[in-house]
């Protein structure tokens, strides 16, 4: 039983890294909804990536796993402010609480308290 939950942070933390290879490949697409624009979607991608290689590897997981809950409601910000024109965006926003939760969740049993304790 074990075995299956050390997956847990792997299911976790794939999912941010492809999220940050699609900031990369669909940066013109992002960068309206970025305030910042391109440049602003390239360092979120690029945070996305060094959170969940951060995961991954064990190194630094607790501090990444609590900056990565601040930067999924940082991105609560366009996607409420698009509501009004899309009602899918509730999706987003639904998407992101739960897995800023999840990344505090995470940080709570993060094992590296090099920075936060």
């Amino acid at each position: 039983m074990n075995s299956l939950i050390s997956l847990g942070k792997y299911f976790f933390a794939i999912p941010f890294a492809i999220f940050g290879i699609m900031h990369f490949v669909g940066a013109d697409q992002m960068a309206g909804m970025a305030p910042g624009g391109v440049i602003m979607v390239y360092i979120s991608g690029l945070c996305l990536i060094l959170a969940a290689v951060s995961i991954i590897i064990g190194k630094y997981d607790k501090l990444a796993s609590v900056l990565l809950a601040v930067l999924l409601i940082l991105f609560l910000i366009p996607h409420f402010q698009n509501l009004s024109t899309n009602e899918a965006e509730l999706f987003n926003i639904l998407k992101n609480v739960s897995l800023a939760g999840g990344a505090l969740l995470y940080a709570s049993i993060a094992k590296d308290n090099s920075y936060i304790n």
